[in-house]
């Protein structure tokens, strides 16, 4: 039995070569330990205790080659608790990754390469960011759902060109978060087999002991669940964690969690197996006897010669194996890559003709997967609400990845860090529906998807008050401008089937991050198509465009429809002439000053959507109106409940008239000159 736990002699740096993996394991800990003291902030905890299983997984099994981190067969592993990234930073360090030493001395600090959670982006070798407990396991299920999903399309009897897995190191908090009873629920479904979770379980939170809050059957929980599960009762035995993780690899029909009993800061005298080992730098005296228990010299930083000489060795191991893959399979992988995006030629819409733009997104959908082969997804059990239940193609399932639709069940925060994990997987181009009231339960992965600038398509559906009878549950009213809010997201919320073509088109065609679609459960009337750019390009347009507008009626969605209503109102009355703009994507449409040119200062405007007006009041002028909400919905039939919250043509023609008069008399009042 190898056990790393007994300290390794005082001054003896140079041990027999049978103990090189102890220390490989203490230089792990000690980099860890000095990047949280040079920069006075971060948890040692995780790094000290957990450092033997990360090392037997990258030492032993791990699939890369850190000269070419992008290679699309490696192993990917995943640090799902980012707290304890100083661990993350070490292993890519030592492994040869494109991480200076001087980076983990300027940890946490401006510009660095190693940000107090690891970012995917940021840092070569981070598979996905984490910090947000939970996340990092739910992101490794699309991984893994990705990688057979390729596998199914790009094998051949003779060829593996898909073949890796993914490894998931994560904390006690990981598994209570409510996303990861999601994920492991949809991985154990799945039978994702090609998946590995190695468990540190040192029973701590910050609070304290984690059996305080949370005393699960972990191992019953999630054999549960339909997965693999084994234990290993001291994390310092390093035989005992290679078998286990052997024995993962050999299972190929569930996926695996290894329980690994550890202590939280292992090493440190007086704080190990504590709560304060958790998120606090050690004290200077501390730290002294720390570097006792291990035998380390006072020098921060050090790596013994021989740790990474065997580093290097075991890299270029991983090196020979990615090279050999490039001459077999690579080429096989391109063309899939090339097929996989296709060209995406959009249906046809009637003018006049009425559809919900659910409706319409779904016929764009059909066209677009017969088109895209690597366009896949699926709903959070409302695909025929939603429009993506697509005739002609088949679900995954367990024995057969080779389907295009993914029923992802009521777990709307477990499909959308799914969706992360496969787009960050590559090869794949996924998306994800649900009710837009829904998208508060999965904000959290939304927001990662963001952050991470992936082209995940979220369509989310049933987007107002005008969802009718279901009641204020479920109509949303905040959502849309909730959205709105998280940088790197494109929200678009079309007015007609063509602008939900044109939204399809520009989400489809994005690369640097995700797109969310706001798609009305009402049928709405057609328009015009939106001229060349007018989406992607504008953010805007004018629907309607008479000569000399008096007022300009400024609308998004459904509500659109309703404004070009209320500009017929005002024209059968003799009303002021109204220009209607249509506003399928408003940070685009502010963007640039752009929105000046159709909402000019010299004419007033009427501003509409069917939610909260706090963003729309922040555009409006001095003597504009705002139409919008600032209650919630109620249970009736949809065109009562939009009439009854005062969405009528007539409201918005009175509102215009008014906004008019109001001008006027400015006007006047400032001796003819505007005065807006």
């Amino acid at each position: 039995m190898t056990t790393i736990s007994e300290p390794i002699v005082a001054g003896d740096l140079a041990p027999a070569a049978d103990d090189l993996d102890g220390r490989a394991v203490a230089t792990v800990r000690m980099l860890a330990l000095d990047a949280v003291q040079a920069a006075a902030s971060g948890h040692p905890g995780l790094p000290m205790g957990a450092a033997v299983p990360a090392w037997a997984i990258f030492s032993r099994f791990l699939r890369h080659d850190p000269t070419a981190a992008d290679w699309p067969d490696r192993d990917r592993f995943v640090l799902s608790a980012g707290h304890g990234s100083a661990l993350l930073y070490a292993l890519l360090h030592l492994f040869g990754y494109d991480l200076p030493i001087e980076e983990l001395r300027n940890f946490r600090q401006w510009g660095s390469r190693t940000p107090g959670h690891p970012e995917y982006g940021h840092t070569v070798g981070v598979e996905t960011t984490t910090g947000p407990l939970g996340q990092g396991l739910a992101t490794a299920v699309g991984m893994a759902l990705a990688e057979r999903m390729l596998a199914a399309r790009c094998n051949e009897p003779d060829r593996e060109v898909m073949g890796h897995r993914t490894w998931v190191l994560a904390s006690d908090g990981d598994l209570m978060e409510g996303i990861s009873h999601e994920a492991a629920s949809l991985a154990g479904h799945l039978g994702l087999g090609r998946l590995i979770v190695l468990h540190d379980d040192n029973d701590i939170t910050i609070d304290g002991a984690a059996h305080q809050s949370c005393t699960d059957d972990t191992a019953t929980r999630f054999s549960g669940y339909g997965w693999h599960t084994l234990r290993v009762d001291d994390g310092n035995d390093l035989d005992a964690v290679v078998a286990a993780l052997n024995g993962a690899v050999d299972e190929v029909e569930r996926p695996t969690l290894i329980s690994v009993r550890t202590v939280i800061g292992y090493g440190a005298p007086t704080v190990a197996g504590t709560a304060k080992a958790h998120g606090t730098p050690l004290s200077p005296e501390e730290l002294a006897l720390t570097r006792a228990r291990f035998g380390w010299p006072d020098e921060p930083f050090h790596i013994p010669s021989d740790v990474a000489e065997h580093c290097a060795q075991l890299a270029a191991r991983g090196r020979d194996t990615r090279q050999r893959w490039e001459r077999d399979c690579a080429q096989r992988w391109t063309g899939w890559v090339e097929k996989a995006a296709g060209n995406g030629r959009m249906p046809d819409f009637a003018p006049g003709d009425r559809l919900a733009t659910r409706v319409a997104s779904g016929k764009v959908l059909q066209a677009l997967v017969s088109q895209c082969p690597g366009l896949v997804g699926g709903s959070a059990d409302l695909a025929g609400s939603t429009g993506t239940a697509l005739s002609g193609e088949s679900p995954v399932h367990r024995d057969d990845y080779t389907g295009r639709l993914i029923h992802f069940g009521i777990r709307e925060h477990g499909m959308a860090a799914a969706l992360n994990g496969m787009a960050l997987h590559g090869g794949l181009r996924p998306f994800g529906s649900t009710f837009l009231v829904f998208s508060d339960y999965l904000r959290p992965a939304l927001r990662l998807s963001a952050l991470m600038g992936l082209p995940v398509v979220y369509v989310f559906t049933h987007d107002s008050v005008a969802v009718g009878e279901d009641g204020p549950t479920h109509q949303p009213v905040e959502h849309v401008e909730a959205l709105r809010l998280i940088p790197g997201l494109t929200v678009l919320r079309p007015a007609d089937a063509h602008e939900t073509a044109a939204c399809w088109e520009l989400a489809l065609q994005r690369q640097d991050g995700p797109t969310a679609l706001i798609l009305s459960r009402q049928s709405l009337p057609a328009l015009d198509p939106p001229p060349a750019g007018a989406v992607a390009e504008d953010g805007g347009w004018a629907v309607r465009d008479p000569a000399n507008p008096e007022v300009v009626l400024v609308a998004a969605g459904s509500e659109v429809a309703l404004a070009v209503s209320a500009a017929d109102e005002l024209q059968r009355s003799c009303g002021p002439v109204a220009r209607v703009v249509s506003v399928p994507w408003r940070e685009r449409f502010t963007a640039d000053g752009y929105h000046i040119a159709l909402v000019p200062d010299d004419i007033p405007a009427v501003w509409i959507e069917a939610g909260v007006r706090t963003g729309w009041q922040a555009l409006a002028r001095p003597g504009d109106a705002v139409i919008g909400l600032d209650r919630f919905g109620a249970s009736a039939p949809g065109p009562k409940v939009y009439a009854e919250l005062g969405f009528t043509a007539e409201r918005v023609a009175t509102a215009a008239r008014q906004v008019v008069e109001t001008a006027q008399r400015v006007s006047v009042t400032a001796g003819g000159r505007s005065a807006r």
